[in-house]
């Protein structure tokens, strides 16, 4: 796939981005006014220690959170002005998302799992195709507890790119796995940045990672630190941990 072009129009426009969370007496300041784009095709990773504002904006981006401040907006319409119903519907129709922990349902087989979504979608591909994409074809009759944790986040995966989602957004989805079974995960999910062209923002605190981005996003208290654009992506299977 080629890389994305800038001199489009972006399909996220995010202006002056600020989420403020009130604890009581205590506001905390999670994100102090961001301004970032993000343009179809290219994938993105944040990073930032813990409390830096990646997984408040990721959540913004993705439609679960509003921001107390500022604008974004999805293909030139704000997602901030929309309400809860207009969230929901664009989850549904545009996002798909991977986070940490796998969220099977234990009673379910792994293509049941990713049916639980494609049964919901407009234009879903089948589950069976979907594990296949994520090379778990020949698991899809096993139920979670059958399956290694790189197994279940890669069952994650395929039922958050069943639907053929726009945008794929990721929340650190190599944390909870060893080093080696993280690389699989990164190759599957930079496998479907390529092959689809879904826009794909993988949230991190791990900078390996970043090895295999198209930019680098780079939080610190709140604010966009740093934007780094890699002149020479690099194959997940290259990565030294």
């Amino acid at each position: 796939m080629s890389r994305p072009d800038h001199s489009e129009q972006a399909v996220f426009e995010a202006r002056g981005i600020t989420r403020v969370y009130h604890m009581g007496e205590v506001d905390i300041h999670a994100l102090r006014g961001v301004d970032l784009d993000l343009y179809a095709g290219e994938l993105v990773v944040m990073l930032g220690a813990s409390g830096s504002g990646k997984s408040t904006l990721l959540n913004i981006l993705g439609g679960l959170d509003a921001p107390t401040a500022g604008s974004v907006s999805y293909l030139g319409r704000r997602l901030d002005t929309g309400g809860e119903r207009g969230l929901t519907r664009f989850r549904r129709e545009h996002v798909g998302f991977v986070f940490q922990f796998y969220n099977m349902i234990p009673s379910l087989t792994a293509l049941e799992n990713v049916a639980v979504v494609t049964d919901i979608a407009r234009d879903p591909m089948s589950p069976l195709e979907a594990l296949r994409l994520v090379g778990l074809e020949d698991r899809a009759d096993h139920f979670p507890s059958q399956l290694s944790g790189g197994e279940q986040q890669r069952v994650a995966i395929a039922r958050a790119v069943a639907k053929r989602p726009a945008v794929l957004m990721c929340d650190e989805p190599t944390g909870a796995l060893d080093s080696k079974t993280g690389i699989r995960v990164l190759e599957v999910i930079e496998q479907i940045n390529r092959e689809i062209g879904t826009t794909t923002v993988v949230i991190t605190h791990n900078a390996v990672i970043a090895r295999m981005a198209d930019r680098v996003v780079r939080l610190r208290d709140g604010r966009i630190d740093v934007i780094d654009r890699n002149t020479e992506r690099a194959e997940p299977a290259s990565l030294s941990w």
